[in-house]
């Protein structure tokens, strides 16, 4: 079995039936950040979701976002860094909770 499968977006109709509400909320919630522009433009708003997909690892996110970015006129090199910036932000945060350990060793 592979983890990701585009065939997966099948479960939402079961996830529907089973928490109608709820799921019914999250696609207002969603509909709201990314269907209406604000202060902040779609491609913008989209390039944000690719890192943050890319910091949560979520495939399908990334798969969603990448192509919504594309559509808002994304550029494969801002995609790029987009990815790296997330990707240095994951790695700084590992690096600051290595401060903790170093912190919990100097504890009697």
């Amino acid at each position: 079995m592979h983890f990701h499968d585009t065939e997966d977006s099948q479960y939402h109709r079961t996830l529907r039936q089973a928490a109608p509400e709820m799921v019914e909320a999250f696609g207002a919630f969603d509909a709201a950040v990314f269907g209406t522009e604000g202060a902040l433009d779609a491609r913008t708003k989209e390039l944000i979701a690719i890192a943050v997909a890319a910091t949560t690892q979520c495939p399908y996110c990334m798969d969603a976002h990448v192509t919504a970015a594309k559509k808002a006129g994304a550029t494969e090199p801002e995609v790029a860094e987009a990815v790296m910036v997330a990707s240095a932000l994951r790695a700084g945060g590992a690096l600051t909770h290595g401060w903790l350990a170093l912190k919990q060793y100097d504890q009697p």
